[in-house]
């Protein structure tokens, strides 16, 4: 089985920065895109930011310039460092992997955290 676990949220105020880190675990072979996504109250939920294996990167709109999505290989965890925070960014934040399981056949399969919750307010 293969789990991810997310950490780092919480309340900040306008302007301030988070952190957010997602490890994933488990019987895993290779991770391809891994990314983030967010979703407010009575909204659907919408991409944030992806990144690819070799480090490309991809951001939504109203992140660019603010939020930088990077990972680390070795640690199969990828971040998502937030500055410039406003209260449109409340949300609860998950993390998707695009994983190749270690297991015959080598299936591959999309992952999802189970969302750590950020608050943007003064």
């Amino acid at each position: 089985q293969v789990q991810l676990v997310e950490s780092g949220g919480g309340l900040v105020q306008p302007g301030g920065s988070l952190r957010l880190s997602c490890a994933a675990s488990g019987s895993i072979f290779r991770i391809d895109d891994m990314g983030w996504y967010r979703q407010a109250p009575g909204k659907e939920r919408e991409l944030v930011a992806t990144i690819t294996s070799s480090g490309s990167t991809n951001y939504a709109d109203s992140v660019k310039g603010r939020f930088t999505i990077s990972r680390d290989n070795a640690k199969n965890t990828v971040y998502l460092q937030m500055n410039s925070l406003k209260p449109e960014d409340t949300a609860v934040y998950s993390c998707k992997a695009d994983v190749i399981k270690a297991s015959p056949f080598r299936p591959r399969s999309d992952y999802w955290g189970q969302g750590t919750q950020v608050i943007v307010s003064s």
